[in-house]
């Protein structure tokens, strides 16, 4: 049996992992470990097969006062992580990064797109991404994922505050866009396929549908009984407007190309309907 540390304890990626394994019995025997306390530092990593790193910040700020934590949290923590787990034999170190080392400006991005993070939660991903590759070895795999936003039961961020919404008001602008988002249960699957299968490299899971944000809310108020009416009233004042940040998260695209996404494993068990049936029920 596969041997798992998540060094991140009682997170909402670890947490899912764990009961994503459980609930379809797989054969991993999975331990959870704090990043805070130092505990990490005493434990042999050498015990494990596989390091799962899911501690950070994973949430844009703005405020310049935490641009320090981000890093120290970020970059040189997973990069002190990753160390000890080659350092210890551990044969594969899996991270937890985001699609946000893209940035926010490109639309759809491709294979052949470079990282060019817009700020300091971005550039710290990517300075983490590049300090483990450089201790990827034929011995120490290194594994990547970049997914987009992650939604799910319990999930935080952007969904929920969409799925208030949904739930209150009676219309919403059609304005069509195109986003890229994961169930958690689809980055579930993938993560153990990329664990059971000892793979290394970048991953840009996502859900097999683009979401276009009107559908969005009109999915999850017709699961809770009500009814959104879309109209494109609003649509010549979204489109100027979308350069603000709030509204270009909203109703502005940003999407992998689908290609970035298939990979020699099925991982995106759950369609767009069902994940958000699965989120709001």
């Amino acid at each position: 049996m596969r041997k798992v540390l998540i060094v991140g304890e009682d997170s909402y990626i670890g947490q899912s992992f764990i009961q994503h394994c459980q609930n379809y019995d797989y054969p991993l025997d999975i331990r959870e470990i704090s990043s805070r306390d130092g505990a990490w530092e005493e434990e042999d990593f050498g015990h494990y097969d596989t390091i799962f790193h899911v501690a950070g910040i994973a949430h844009n700020s703005s405020d310049p006062s935490l641009e320090d934590l981000y890093y120290q949290v970020n970059r040189d923590l997973t990069i002190n992580v990753a160390k000890k787990a080659k350092a210890d034999g551990a044969k594969q170190f899996v991270f937890m990064s985001s699609m946000i080392v893209f940035g926010s400006q490109k639309s759809t991005i491709t294979d052949e797109q470079a990282t060019q993070p817009d700020n300091f939660y971005g550039d710290s991903k990517k300075q983490a991404e590049e300090g483990i590759l450089s201790l990827a070895d034929e011995h120490f795999k290194i594994a990547i994922m970049r997914p987009p936003m992650v939604y799910g039961k319990g999930s935080k961020g952007n969904y929920p505050r969409l799925a208030n919404l949904a739930q209150k008001t009676p219309i919403f602008p059609d304005y069509d866009n195109a986003r890229s988002m994961i169930h958690i249960d689809n980055l579930m699957e993938c993560i153990y396929q990329v664990i059971i299968g000892q793979r290394s490299g970048y991953f840009h899971p996502q859900n097999k549908e683009y979401v276009k944000t009107s559908d969005l809310v009109r999915t999850i108020a017709h699961i809770h009984g009500k009814r959104v009416r879309a109209t494109r009233l609003f649509n010549g004042m979204i489109t100027p407007l979308r350069r603000v940040n709030t509204l270009n998260k909203v109703f502005g695209d940003l999407k992998y190309d689908h290609a970035m996404s298939q990979y020699d494993f099925d991982y995106q068990i759950r369609d767009f309907e069902e994940s958000i049936r699965l989120t709001e029920m």
